[in-house]
């Protein structure tokens, strides 16, 4: 009987993980055709409404800027390099907790590790999957950008088949980055060591940005060449995006050069993305198997990340205390005594409610997530503190101040996606054990919601208030705003509720592959629409208006059909969704 080759026994089981994963999700493409046909039509049309849309804006932009008089190509040229950088800056973040989560918060890769397959076969396939699901948005975004500078250049037809190539190989280098970072924090986390690092390194980063991104006073004597001053300011603080060792400047230059025809700089460029691409995604499809195994065995075998730490021994013998007299003690803990507060709370409610919560805080991943998204809140609003000397025209300032509802309303969107969408989908295979309690799997569903709404509305309005300050907007437009956001806040968090009981993932325990599935793309794009649409007919309907003469600008007529064509469509994106699924869910409970 003949050996095979070490080669072929290597190749086998990761061919194997890949048919089986395609057949699964092939499956799930054929099971679409038992829905609705309408539904279906209505996704495609969303779909391509969200490309045609995308693609339209990034195409005016682009013109736009192009034709700014003597600096339009410059410009131009600026913002996707630092497109490409930040992009490329988040890209390695959503690997990183993508990768963590995937590597070692993963039920099917435990499962994997007893099988009879190489270590270092799991972890090649977990990065390729790892990798797919954190760049799946990215794709989506950049695809109708790079269509529209494509065609603002008038690009030769060879351009965009050599873009589809660039971008696959820019997204292999921040997977292997982010899956390295990943073994390497799940390594040494629990370090006293290696957490202090930590904290001084996210130190440093954050007082970096505090210092860069400072307002700038502008002088009464600079009015009259504030626009040079800012684009000046602008590409001195950008320049950081042009830095030679970046993946995105190889990216970006490469596109552009593609762009001008010059082909010999691009294919330049080009080969070093290739070159480090193929390097370091060889280095860690090949060398970081066993790194991973262990990771893997200190992650589950350990306690707390926190447990060489003074205060958390002395929290831990506390807790050794009370639990003698956990008989005894009614409510077990503080979470326990704050929803049992004079009773307010029915008993089971505060029950599912503390599990959920409960839930959230031992999974750690959600904090990576957690933090990454009030990190980037926190660069908007520092940067949001630029506009307060520079607005004095009332069309700039009815423009930015849209602008901003629209940017406060697609970061609850993302909340309400990433978070609210897969929480009934995380009940998993004991979703029965929940339908079979007094509560109910109907009253389950409608405590989510008001729980969800009650926790983004708290954040959402401290974030519209603050941004309205230091906008330096007054008191009406600030309540105006405001009760925008809490309309908006109710309707994405049904949305995001009802689409999640419509099509649930009850096999999946990984939040980002549900949110990454069918539903979640769907209730994205629902929510996207529902925020263009939004902000659209707030707009037109300002009463603010957008010229200096406001009595003249104001149309009561027009603000009128504006908004309740806003309250309608906002009933039916929240109420209709919420409806259909309490009503699938009430039959799955019968």
């Amino acid at each position: 009987m003949d050996i095979p080759a070490p080669m072929s026994n290597a190749v086998a089981p990761l061919r194997l993980l890949f048919e089986v994963n395609a057949r699964s999700v092939w499956r799930r493409l054929v099971a679409l055709k038992d829905q609705s046909w309408l539904l279906l039509g209505l996704i495609a049309v969303f779909l391509v409404g969200y490309a045609v849309l995308a693609f339209s804006l990034f195409h005016f932009g682009l013109h736009f800027l192009s034709k700014f008089p003597g600096m339009g190509g410059l410009l131009v040229e600026r913002l996707l390099y630092l497109l490409f950088a930040f992009l490329f800056a988040l890209l390695l973040i959503s690997n990183l907790v993508i990768s963590y989560t995937n590597l070692f918060r993963h039920r099917e890769t435990a499962f994997l590790l007893t099988l009879p397959i190489p270590k270092s076969t799991v972890f090649q396939w977990k990065f390729i999957e790892s990798t797919l699901l954190a760049s799946w948005a990215f794709l989506f975004l950049i695809a109708p950008l790079l269509a529209a500078y494509g065609l603002v250049n008038n690009v030769a037809w060879h351009f965009y088949p050599a873009v589809v190539v660039l971008v696959g190989l820019f997204i292999v280098l921040p997977g292997a980055f982010g899956a390295g970072l990943s073994i390497l924090l799940a390594r040494h986390l629990d370090r006293k060591a290696f957490q202090m690092l930590l904290i001084a390194v996210l130190l440093t980063v954050v007082g970096i940005m505090l210092f860069k991104l400072r307002p700038e006073p502008v002088k009464d004597d600079e009015l009259e060449t504030r626009v040079l001053a800012v684009i000046d300011r602008l590409l001195e603080n950008t320049s950081f995006a042009q830095f030679p060792l970046l993946p995105s400047y190889w990216l970006s230059a490469s596109v552009q050069n593609w762009a001008e025809g010059a082909l010999t700089a691009a294919g330049f460029f080009a080969l070093v993305l290739l070159s480090n691409a193929m390097f370091f995604g060889m280095l860690a499809t090949t060398r970081l198997g066993d790194s991973f195994y262990e990771a893997s065995s200190v992650v589950h075998s350990r306690g707390s990340i926190f447990v060489r730490w003074r205060w958390f021994q002395r929290l831990q013998e506390r807790q050794r205390q009370i639990s003698r007299l956990s008989l005894l003690l009614r409510p077990r803990d503080w979470l326990d005594a704050v929803l049992s507060w004079r009773n307010v709370f029915p008993s089971d409610v505060r029950a599912l409610v503390a599990k959920d919560l409960r839930v959230f805080w031992r999974d750690t991943t959600q904090w990576g997530q957690t933090a990454m998204l009030f990190g980037l809140l926190t660069v908007y609003i520092i940067n949001l503190r630029q506009f307060t000397r520079q607005l004095d025209s009332p069309f700039w300032i009815s423009m930015v101040s849209y602008l901003n509802l629209g940017a406060c309303a697609l970061n609850l969107a993302t909340i309400t996606t990433r978070f609210v969408f897969p929480q009934f989908s995380l009940e998993g295979k004991r979703v029965w054990l929940v339908g079979l309690a007094p509560l109910g799997l109907v009253r389950v569903v409608r405590l989510k919601f008001w729980c969800a709404s009650l926790a983004t509305l708290l954040i959402m309005l401290t974030l519209t208030l603050l941004s309205c300050s230091l906008l330096n907007l007054g008191a009406a437009r600030t309540v105006f705003f405001g009760a925008t956001v809490t309309v908006m806040t109710f309707v994405l968090n049904a949305l995001a509720v009802g689409v999640g009981a419509l099509y649930p993932n009850f096999r999946e325990t990984n939040p980002s592959k549900i949110v990454s599935g069918f539903g979640g793309t769907f209730c994205l794009v629902l929510s996207f629409l529902y925020i263009v649409a939004s902000v659209v007919l707030l707009a037109v309907g300002s009463p603010w208006g957008w010229n200096p003469s406001v009595a003249e600008d104001f149309e009561p007529a027009k603000a009128a059909f504006a908004w309740t064509v806003f309250v309608l469509i906002s009933f039916l994106a929240g109420w209709l969704p919420l409806r259909l699924g309490l009503a699938k869910v009430a039959v799955t409970e019968l």
